[in-house]
């Protein structure tokens, strides 16, 4: 427990250090590519975003998903890219050599598909190598470029209002 909230601590000082340094690049001129963040605590049904993500016009090879776990039991396999908070050092550091691939990845567009301020998962978003990141207005809004006001509830509202607004900016 102890050494739960010294953690807790240190990725709270390195989330405020990056924040503070964090400028936003230039958006891309299309998304092709486009990064998910998801916290499977609220959301887990993968399938239904990477469907919508396709309607809207996104390859299927071209979305690759992260998901945050709060704990991975012992007899439970999964067959794509997550992590926990144990796969976290105190200096926020990721662990697992997939979940640093992916944040290195330079999608077009990130996609943080969580709508509560959580650490391990605003760490994720802040040391994605993204051009573009939207996420939910309830969120920090220091973290994204473009941001929906809905519930992680509605994938189908919030996926919707995304690509209305990619479309008036001509990125797809």
């Amino acid at each position: 427990m102890f050494l739960k909230f010294i953690k807790n601590f240190g990725l709270k000082k390195t989330i405020k250090k990056l924040l503070a340094k964090y400028q936003p690049g230039p958006m891309p001129d299309a998304v092709n590519t486009v990064g998910v963040v998801i916290d499977e605590r609220y959301f887990n049904d993968r399938n239904a975003i990477v469907k919508e993500l396709v309607k809207h016009g996104i390859t299927e090879k071209n979305i690759e998903l992260l998901s945050y776990r709060e704990r991975l039991n012992a007899k439970e396999t999964v067959d794509c890219c997550y992590y926990t908070y144990k796969d976290i050092d105190a200096d926020g550091n990721f662990k697992k050599d997939d979940v640093a691939a992916f944040i290195n990845k330079p999608f077009d567009m990130l996609v943080s598909y969580y709508d509560t301020d959580s650490f391990p998962l605003m760490l994720a978003t802040l040391k994605s190598n993204a051009k573009f990141k939207a996420g939910f207005s309830s969120t920090d809004s220091r973290l994204h470029h473009f941001m929906v006001n809905t519930t992680a509830e509605k994938h189908k509202e919030f996926l919707a209002e995304l690509f209305k607004y990619l479309k008036i900016l001509n990125k797809i």
